[in-house]
């Protein structure tokens, strides 16, 4: 009787054991599930609670207010589309510090869609603050971020709210910890100017690391206009490995890669909260254009005089993606105009 007893209570354990067993694994699936379906909250939650914290103090270094304006309020959720002027800086050893990059930035928080609007640095324009017309990427060698912005604001005709200065060289050490960025390049570009710094970028790699990337953006060998679209292609590229899941983690040791080569005038707790705003909507989309222009010699100096209609063509641009009220599928798209453009021209020829 006893040893009967004693059976049953072992198999009763097993039983019991064999519950547990089956309840931990439909719990582990049913986490997993939720996980998968939710990873991106998931992520910001973690984000959140291990990494906001560092993230704000290691922005607060590169946070850099400009002289004579008073920094914006900032909201629990910024719902209103923002204009920032994004500058890739170039400055190699004690040369000036022009800007190569300069790219106009509508930032629509409530659809996750950004527009980006590049000018050619050779750009002939007025230099805000100088009483002079010059390139305009001298402006931020005369008077830094301020002057750029102000006279960026004062070529396009819109006003600008932020500025983001980026450093090229610190970008290649972000390059290389994020495992390289994916670029499209199906010829090799092969830098090969006798006043020219050599290199070769070949073709069709899945990844590329930071020289290479670096390498990429400084090529000038074809044309400004085709340099300047580059930037773009690079700031995409950057932009959609950064927000990879198994990106997260590094965003802290990427912020000290940066260092000094980052200056804004957001708040660091405006970055963090819109970036986890934008995150939470669906993927940010970006859509470029790229103001052209005819080249032209002015006192034996290069300069580019911008086409007055893709100038006005950039003004309506900002004003369809600066009104709130402009529904997500009514923004212009300037990318599919200039394709349905180049069919046409295509159609039209014998």
């Amino acid at each position: 009787m006893l040893e009967r007893r004693n059976r049953v209570k072992n198999i009763s354990k097993k039983g019991k054991r064999l519950k547990v067993l089956l309840i931990t694994m439909l719990v582990l699936l049913l986490v997993g599930a939720g996980a998968y379906t939710f990873r991106k909250p998931l992520a910001l939650m973690a984000f959140d609670v291990f990494l906001s914290g560092q993230v704000e103090q290691k922005l607060e270094k590169s946070y850099s207010p400009l002289e004579g304006e008073k920094p914006k309020p900032v909201v629990a959720k910024q719902a209103e589309p923002f204009t920032a002027l994004l500058l890739g800086i170039d400055q190699r050893g004690n040369e000036p510090a022009r800007s190569d990059t300069l790219i106009y930035a509508v930032v629509r928080p409530q659809d996750s869609r950004v527009l980006l609007i590049s000018i050619p640095r050779d750009t002939y324009t007025e230099i805000v603050g100088r009483d002079k017309n010059d390139k305009i990427n001298h402006a931020h060698a005369f008077g830094g971020a301020k002057m750029s912005k102000d006279t960026v604001a004062k070529f396009l005709g819109y006003p600008v709210d932020y500025y983001a200065a980026i450093n090229f060289e610190g970008l290649r050490n972000v390059v290389d910890e994020l495992g390289g960025i994916e670029l499209p390049i199906e010829k090799d570009i092969v830098n090969k100017h006798k006043d020219h710094e050599k290199f070769t970028i070949k073709a069709g790699k899945p990844l590329y690391d930071g020289q290479e990337a670096l390498n990429f953006v400084r090529y000038r060998e074809d044309s400004d206009f085709n340099r300047t679209k580059r930037h773009q292609v690079f700031l995409n590229a950057l932009v959609q490995r950064m927000l990879k899941l198994d990106q997260i983690g590094k965003i802290p040791e990427l912020m000290d890669l940066l260092g000094e080569n980052f200056k804004t005038d957001m708040t660091p707790s405006f970055i963090i909260d819109l970036s986890k705003q934008m995150l939470t909507n669906q993927s940010p989309q970006i859509r470029g254009y790229t103001i052209m222009g005819e080249g032209t010699r002015i006192n034996g100096v290069y300069y580019i005089q911008a086409y007055e209609e893709d100038v006005n063509y950039a003004g309506q641009l900002i004003e369809n993606w600066m009104d709130s009220n402009t529904k997500t599928e009514d923004l212009l798209n300037p990318e599919a105009e200039a394709q349905a453009s180049q069919e046409a021209q295509n159609s039209e020829q014998p």
